[in-house]
């Protein structure tokens, strides 16, 4: 009863937040994605997120949970002043364009190659920096990122998998790292949410950026796209001709032909001509019947007689 009483109460109070409006649509942006597909070991830290177990051994993790440590990470994100103060690393290659372009639409900055020793702790190389916060996609890829980051006393944000090290990382959020679909849209999920703490978005209104754009796509996935554009054209142009020759035949189905003028009455213009041609029909028509009526006679006073296989015609006695 106590478990059911805090849960009630802790769903009350996310319902008081508004980024929870969104909470629903968000999960079951996940569950399209995969974010809830981990690895088949597990390490004892990410137990908590685990949901459950498949009968392949695959875990499950809790989206929820999720969701609400995406929420968390957001507000540290947002509480930095200097957003170029907040470091984003990604040494594996699908995650590279995520960071990109939440580095884009956030300000923060970005590795995205292979990681350079002594980044964060000797001050002698150029590519030496100070940052106050360092988000990572995953802390088994990137812990030489991690590592020198507690060297320095950097907060750590990571996304791990079920099988990923929690060690010297501050906030887990649990997911699929392994997929690209996975980690762009937390990525997007996260740029959207630092972007409306800001003040930057309304909340109700629809981020105009698609989650398309984050996905990293390879060459084969570009010629592959560019081939299917070029062949919905090309169905496009067949229905637009279909369309056009099926309005022709519609037209010329629809044309009616021309009303023929009403005879004019005796006295007018033109009843003399009328009058004589009437009267050149039906001499005509005479002429015709009487053309029909010999050719009867005629076949009548005849009859043939097969003999043979020859015809012979005889005249009827």
């Amino acid at each position: 009863m106590g478990l059911l009483l805090v849960r009630a109460t802790n769903s009350f109070r996310m319902s008081l937040f508004e980024y929870s409006k969104t909470k629903d649509k968000d999960i079951l942006s996940m569950l399209l994605t995969k974010c809830h597909m981990g690895a088949q070991n597990c390490t004892d830290g990410m137990k908590n997120y685990v949901w459950k177990r498949r009968g392949d051994g695959v875990h499950i993790i809790h989206l929820g949970k999720t969701w609400e440590k995406l929420m968390l990470a957001a507000r540290i994100i947002a509480g930095v002043q200097n957003s170029e103060e907040v470091l984003v690393v990604a040494v594996r290659e699908y995650a590279q364009r995520p960071i990109l372009k939440f580095a884009q639409y956030t300000g923060a900055r970005t590795v995205a190659s292979k990681w350079t020793p002594g980044t964060l702790t000797n001050q002698i190389t150029k590519k030496y920096l100070e940052p106050r916060l360092l988000v990572v996609s995953d802390p088994r890829v990137d812990m030489r990122a991690v590592k020198e980051s507690s060297y320095m006393n950097i907060p750590v944000i990571a996304f791990c998998d079920t099988d990923s090290p929690l060690e010297n990382v501050d906030i887990a959020i649990p997911c699929n790292t392994k997929s690209k679909e996975s980690i762009a849209l937390l990525y997007w999920l996260l740029a959207r949410e630092v972007l409306c703490l800001r003040g930057v978005l309304k909340r109700d209104k629809d981020w105009e950026i698609m989650m398309d754009l984050f996905i990293h796509k390879t060459a084969q996935d570009l010629l592959t796209q560019q081939a299917q554009k070029e062949k919905d054209m090309e169905e496009e142009g067949e229905k637009k001709e279909d369309e056009e020759k099926e309005g022709e035949k519609e037209q010329e189905a629809e044309e009616v032909a021309p009303v023929p003028k009403p005879a004019p009455a005796p006295g007018q213009a033109g009843w003399e001509d009328y009058e004589q041609f009437r009267q050149h029909c039906l001499t005509f028509d005479k002429q015709q019947q009487n053309c029909l009526l010999y050719t009867s006679d005629a076949a009548d006073e005849r009859s043939s007689v097969d003999l043979g296989g020859r015809r012979i015609i005889k005249k009827k006695k």
